[in-house]
């Protein structure tokens, strides 16, 4: 089982092991799901918080071996692990402190903004989040007023500087106390004793997560701001504790590193970048009048030559889809073939094939597979985005193959 208390005082523990028996675990990485094969491990007791209320899991190793998800079945800590350990084997468990320690204060710190929240606006919280940056609580109302969160966040940090306990006690589910205390429900396979979290003379709220024992270990909070949440709700984005110190080592660090690119002070930044962002556009725009104009270059050009065939082929750095198809209408593909790609020449980019249309729709598809990419076409055009120019020489080749069948009158 998991000892719920026990987080305040140890960050290792001896215990044994109760069962280990093979699982599946699905992790994400980088937006990616992934299948893991391990063991599902159930313990004596565990210091190991199992994710719920709102707050991660906390991971650690038991015997050696680490802990990659904890879980909660009814009373029950599952803890995911990639070994097999023996059943009752007596094993050492060791918490990665640094990771509690700033789920503890985010968490705490989330019981105290919504407790604030709730008594100097009336704004109720409906859920929250701790992120693995920043931290959001959704607040039941569709806007709010200025002002209200910067003196929120005085309200907040002068309780954290009045360094008021925080204590954990223990109620049964029929004790009169129990509807005295904020809750948004239990949950079904709940089991044993309510666990009542109470900031002293701020809140009392039923939760079953890792909290620190006094305000004063939060340290600070900043509300970073709002945003529009879902279905007229409102979402306060907060850090707390060391995540500030963090948050204000970073921003520092990027601030020193515009200043050397901008050459201007930081109070300047934001001007300095919009002047450039102006001088970008100005920029973009008459490069883009020059690529327009050199496309009706290149294709009078091609126009011209007395033997220029019915073989059209040009890759150029710099382009867009206009760019090609300015190039390809000025020389008109009924009876030529047209090849165009920009972009990097070994890397990913945009072509455009174009041509009598049996032909087009012939080819079309194996250029784009020798691309690497995707493309569509009607009417004798058929381009598309190209994640790979490496095999472009062989795309040519075989347009000039097909291309030969113009110059023979065959169809």
């Amino acid at each position: 089982m998991y000892n719920s208390d026990s987080c305040r005082e140890f960050t290792s523990f001896d215990t044994c092991v109760v069962s280990c028996v093979p699982a599946e675990l699905t992790l994400e990485n980088n937006g990616k799901k992934e299948k893991l094969k391990g063991f599902n491990l159930k313990l004596k007791d565990t210091i190991l918080f199992p994710e719920g209320g709102g707050q991660p899991d906390d991971h650690g190793t038991v015997g050696g071996v680490p802990v990659l998800r904890v879980l909660r079945q009814g009373p029950e800590a599952v803890h995911f692990i990639s070994s097999a350990l023996e059943e009752g084997q007596e094993v050492h468990i060791k918490l990665d402190w640094e990771r509690r320690f700033d789920h503890m204060q985010q968490h705490s710190g989330q019981h105290l903004i919504t407790a604030l929240a709730d008594t100097m606006f009336g704004y109720k919280t409906t859920s929250w989040d701790l992120g693995r940056q920043r931290s959001s609580i959704e607040l039941d109302t569709a806007t709010v007023k200025p002002g209200e969160m910067e003196a929120l966040e005085v309200a907040v940090n002068e309780k954290i500087r009045a360094h008021i306990p925080v204590a954990v006690n223990l109620l049964s589910i029929d004790d009169p106390a129990v509807e005295k205390v904020r809750s948004r429900g239990l949950p079904d396979d709940h089991a044993g004793p309510i666990r009542i979290v109470d900031i002293e003379g701020v809140d009392a709220n039923m939760c079953c997560g890792t909290h620190v024992s006094n305000l004063s270990h939060l340290q600070v909070i900043k509300i970073l701001g709002t945003e529009k949440g879902k279905k007229n709700k409102t979402n306060l984005i907060f850090i707390a504790g060391n995540r500030v110190l963090k948050y204000a080592e970073k921003s520092y660090s990027i601030e020193k590193s515009l200043t050397g690119l901008l050459k201007t002070g930081a109070d300047e930044h934001v001007d300095a970048v919009d002047k450039l962002q102006k001088t970008v556009k100005r920029l973009q725009k008459s490069n883009l009048i020059i690529l327009r104009e050199m496309a009706v270059l290149i294709a009078q050009n091609f126009k011209n030559k007395p033997d220029r065939g019915n073989f059209f082929s040009l890759h150029n750095k710099d382009g867009d889809n206009e760019f090609m198809n300015i190039i390809a209408n000025e020389i008109g593909f009924q009876d030529t073939v047209i090849f165009l790609t920009v972009g990097e020449e070994k890397g990913a980019g945009l072509f455009l094939l174009a041509g009598p249309e049996n032909i087009v729709t012939e080819v079309g598809p194996r250029v784009s597979e020798l691309l690497q990419g995707k493309g569509a076409g009607k009417a004798g055009h058929y381009q598309g985005k190209a994640n790979s120019l490496v095999k472009r020489a062989e795309a040519e080749a075989l347009l000039k193959e097909h291309s030969c069948k113009l110059t023979a009158g065959e169809e």
